[in-house]
């Protein structure tokens, strides 16, 4: 069903051409011509840090971005995102394409010094009850419940590299294809590099493949890596690693909460793990 919905959507889009409204009736190859993508070292000034894309990958600014994300995947305006990096031999139109949004949150110094002792297991069992909590809150108000099945891929920390990844496997309602949560974090000294990958839970493998690309390719820059953290000058996160993977966020009222968002692929939403509180739930629109 999954590629049926993407496939008829492409035949859509360079048929008809309704991709975006705003685009003045574009031809998805229009479209396609448009986008200004890059590779090399791409510097994110917002974040203090670079991107060294490699060839077999293609860098996508923060406005061209917002209109993948909104006219060609159907997501509301405001994503916000610094860029996205595509596979060098996909577009957005294609029906097995996949993509890294990357944002910066400047939350402050994360500390790292509960990495060793943190029990995955223990953190997974959490995590199933609060997403338990978040779904009765989301069939209250008519939407379908969600499930956290487990983990598509451990929680790996890189103390060297200051670099956390991990894959969570979920589900909405009954549906029989599952959406993937796959995280990395890049821990700075103001805040963290966010990189959500967007594709389906069918397409993990793919995507650990291409992993060790993806971390290599966001670095912080210097006097914004980890080791420049200065306790006297710098903000400390309210929050350690654990957090990053639970996805809470401690307000300033003093209480945690569970921060989901969610992107969607032509339809298909994914859930992106740890965001800024305030920002809002998407539902899972199925007329989309």
């Amino acid at each position: 069903m999954f590629n049926r919905l993407l496939s008829a959507f492409t035949l859509l889009c360079l048929s008809f051409s309704p991709c975006a409204e705003e685009e003045g009736g574009m031809t998805a190859q229009q479209f396609w011509n448009s986008l200004n993508r890059q590779s090399g070292d791409i510097p994110l000034a917002e974040a203090g840090a670079t991107l060294h894309v490699p060839q077999d990958f293609y860098f996508l600014d923060g406005n061209d971005s917002e209109r993948v994300l909104v006219d060609v995947w159907g997501n509301m305006p405001g994503q916000n995102v610094l860029g996205m990096l595509f596979p060098a031999d996909q577009t957005p139109f294609d029906d097995n394409a996949w993509a890294v949004t990357i944002e910066y949150e400047e939350e402050g110094y994360v500390s790292d010094e509960d990495a060793a002792d943190i029990d995955y297991r223990e953190l997974l069992q959490q995590m199933k009850e609060d997403i338990r909590t978040a779904s009765k809150e989301r069939v209250s108000m008519g939407y379908e419940p969600i499930e956290l099945i487990g983990w598509a891929a451990s929680p790996y920390y890189d103390s060297n590299a200051k670099k956390l990844h991990w894959a969570k496997e979920l589900r909405f309602g009954d549906e029989e294809l599952h959406t993937l949560n796959y995280n990395i974090r890049v821990l700075g000294r103001k805040g963290v590099l966010v990189l959500n990958f967007i594709a389906g839970v069918d397409q993990l493998s793919t995507i650990e493949s291409n992993l060790s690309t993806v971390l290599n390719i966001a670095e912080f820059d210097q006097g914004s890596t980890y080791s420049d953290f200065n306790p006297d000058m710098d903000k400390v996160a309210a929050y350690g690693l654990g957090a990053l993977i639970t996805g809470k966020v401690l307000a300033k009222t003093g209480f945690l909460a569970l921060a989901l968002v969610f992107l969607k692929k032509f339809g298909i939403f994914i859930v992106l793990g740890l965001a800024a509180l305030g920002r809002k739930l998407f539902s899972r629109n199925k007329e989309a």
